[in-house]
């Protein structure tokens, strides 16, 4: 996904929350997020009576309950609208089985905003990528290129430290973690949903380049997972061929 579709979609979702969002904040792989949602959408159709419910989950702790069981347990507990239900996935997460930690995380937060749109009678948007979040601000994997035919020397990378990290900054976005390879560094970072991160690089690019003009404005961002070298060089090889 481009970095505009990316930006036009967050645009959207804050205008149908009004203000009323929450995000994700650890990171889950998103294929599993997609099954999350879509047995919760299902089983929420199939309502199960929140009390009797409540008395099962007993069987949610017992290690002979089979995981497909436990994960239809969760999802039907973040469904209820009952602060029991909530502090019983809580209590899942603490002591409940290390395998479906993520699972049961969706579903703390899944209950979260099923009890405040019923407490609060306002709906409640929750935005989930793969690479979660920090309160107002979402994380992202970006890969910034040298100039074509170009690699990037230990000077250039302080320069990269030193004119990135300030533009981020003064954007309310902090760097977590930079990798350098030959041709190319990676950023991981948090961004606030509300600002353009195209807007964030290519000013940082800009103020590298003020030192050299070693940086190509390509780059490639998205917010699904952390990209392995291979799928960050057949990016980069791709657009070399088309633009060089």
């Amino acid at each position: 996904m481009s970095e505009e579709s990316i930006y036009n979609q967050l645009k959207e979702l804050l205008a149908k929350a009004g203000g009323a969002y929450r995000i994700m904040e650890e990171q889950i792989d998103v294929d599993l997020q997609v099954e999350f949602f879509e047995m919760a959408n299902k089983l929420l159709k199939q309502a199960t009576d929140g009390e009797i419910l409540l008395k099962q989950t007993n069987k949610l702790f017992d290690k002979t309950t089979s995981v497909e069981d436990k994960k239809r347990m969760l999802v039907q507990l973040s469904n209820a609208e009952k602060p029991d239900a909530y502090r019983i996935i809580q209590q899942f997460i603490e002591e409940g089985d290390s395998e479906l930690r993520p699972w049961a995380v969706l579903s703390l937060q899944h209950s979260r905003i099923t009890l405040e749109t019923h407490l609060l009678d306002e709906n409640q948007v929750f935005i989930s990528t793969g690479l979660g979040g920090d309160n107002s601000r979402l994380r992202y994997f970006i890969a910034i290129r040298a100039k074509y035919g170009k690699t990037i020397k230990e000077c250039q990378r302080t320069i990269v430290h030193n004119e990135f990290e300030p533009v981020f900054k003064k954007n309310k976005s902090a760097i977590e973690e930079f990798s350098f390879y030959e041709k190319y560094f990676t950023i991981k970072c948090l961004i606030p949903i509300d600002v353009a991160v195209n807007d964030v690089v290519l000013v940082s690019i800009a103020e590298a380049n003020q030192y050299g003009n070693f940086l190509s404005k390509d780059y490639l961002v998205t917010n699904v997972k952390i990209l392995n070298q291979n799928e960050i060089e057949n990016f980069f090889n791709k657009k070399s061929r088309i633009k060089p």
